[in-house]
């Protein structure tokens, strides 16, 4: 029927169009949408069901303009004007083209991203609207240009002026564009994580946001400190929530400094701190507690207690904790805390029985023997540790050893090393 449809009279040309594009709309809305909303449903995902709606719209339209396409050529309207609705038609399937493109866009884009970059610590605020804007504006732009050139539209001097205005815009914005794409590159390198406790250019506080163009740290005093990403990629960051071993990545070390009397036992004193040290219900019992002299000072021997801390955000209130029990057993133990020789005071320092002298006397000797065999387990340790570590080098240096075999080995020998280096703290 449609081939003699030229040759019908003009209102029967048009219910005969009416007719095939009722049906052609009815074929896809029955057939076609129906199956693609059942498949639709099956799944768990959300992204399909919010496809299926701008799918279905632009569906509609690509079926509406071809059947009009179709319906018009079996109709003569001369070549000139055949030639010019093919360019048409044409133009108009390239722009339903990237308009499917640019929908899907942004509905798949960010659950690619989501499962491509989901380990990504650092989520950068407005970065997936920035992606999706860009890609759609691409598409468009792509598509808008290939649909001009089916037209016969002649683009060289539009495309002259937008390079010249691009480079302009270039050198406009340089330092915003710089800002832009290194916010990027920290979601990639991940230096940091939202949350995080950072130190920037003697800034030190949390991470509370990663934009597109700066990164804003919330201080402890909570002041809000704006930092260009700029800075960021240039300077050194020091995070305070990665530097623990073990897969403790909130895990740090609370150093304390203490001076003490030079009249008093050495042992006495480290075996006070150390029970001070495991008291605390803060600190770790792995790396364990120590204790070293660190400093013979002008008034006073400065001994330095290293405890380690499971959550960085447990630091002052665990360094609290131990000041104010050392205080007290120090008090407890009749350690004396000197004084500066240059200050001046009228109070007398009351001095000590000989029954305190004696228990005093006693607790020292106890100390000593109990740091004695203290160090000699550690020093014991060590060289075991020392011992395996070489032999697992040697064993490294094998070339016929398979590739899971040597990283296997070679994280053994890391941890080690980590062990060492907790033991050179006394040692070395």
């Amino acid at each position: 029927m449609l081939e003699n449809l030229d040759e019908l009279p003009f209102i029967a040309q048009a219910a005969v169009s009416v007719i095939v594009f009722a049906l052609a709309l009815l074929v896809t809305r029955v057939i076609v949408l129906r199956t693609f909303l059942r498949i639709v449903r099956s799944t768990e995902a959300e992204w399909d069901d919010m496809l299926y709606r701008p799918v279905s719209n632009r569906l509609y339209i690509l079926v509406s303009v071809g059947v009009i396409q179709y319906i018009l050529s079996f109709i003569d309207l001369g070549e000139s004007v055949m030639e010019q609705e093919t360019q048409i038609f044409s133009a108009i399937y390239i722009l339903l083209g990237a308009s499917f493109l640019s929908v899907s866009v942004q509905h798949l884009m960010p659950v690619i991203k989501n499962k491509f970059f989901s380990k990504s610590n650092v989520t950068v605020k407005g970065s997936n609207s920035l992606i999706i804007f860009s890609l759609r504006a691409l598409l468009w732009f792509v598509g808008i240009f290939f649909a001009l050139e089916e037209l016969e539209v002649n683009l060289s001097g539009v495309l002259a002026s937008l390079a010249v205005f691009s480079i302009i815009l270039g050198f406009a914005l340089q330092q915003t564009l710089g800002n832009i794409l290194n916010s990027f590159l920290l979601a990639v390198d991940s230096p940091f994580e939202v949350g995080d406790r950072i130190e920037v250019d003697g800034i030190e506080g949390t991470v509370a946001s990663v934009g597109i163009l700066s990164t804003k740290v919330l201080t402890r005093e909570e002041k809000l400190v704006v930092i260009p990403n700029n800075t960021l990629i240039s300077t050194t960051i020091m995070n305070h929530a990665r530097g623990g071993g073990d897969g403790t990545a909130g895990r740090i070390s609370v150093i304390l400094d203490i001076g003490v009397d030079y009249n008093e036992s050495n042992d006495h004193v480290k075996q006070v701190m150390l029970e001070v040290a495991n008291e605390c219900p803060f600190t770790l019992e792995t790396p364990s507690p120590h204790v070293l002299l660190m400093e013979l000072g002008d008034f006073a021997k400065i001994f330095r207690m290293f405890v380690w801390v499971d959550d960085y955000s447990d630091e002052w209130i665990a360094r609290d904790w131990l000041l104010e029990r050392t205080d007290e057993r120090f008090k407890e133990e009749h350690i004396s805390i000197p004084y500066p020789t240059q200050t001046l005071y009228r109070t007398q320092v009351p001095e000590l029985s000989e029954n305190e002298l004696r228990k005093k006397a006693f607790r020292q000797r106890i100390a000593k023997v109990h740091m004695a065999k203290l160090d000699e387990k550690m020093r014991q340790e060590r060289a075991d540790a020392k011992e395996e570590l070489d032999a697992l080098q040697e064993r490294l240096k094998d070339p016929g050893l398979e590739k899971s075999e040597r990283q296997e080995l070679e994280s053994d020998v890391r941890e080690l090393e980590k062990i060492l280096s907790l033991f050179d703290m006394d040692f070395d």
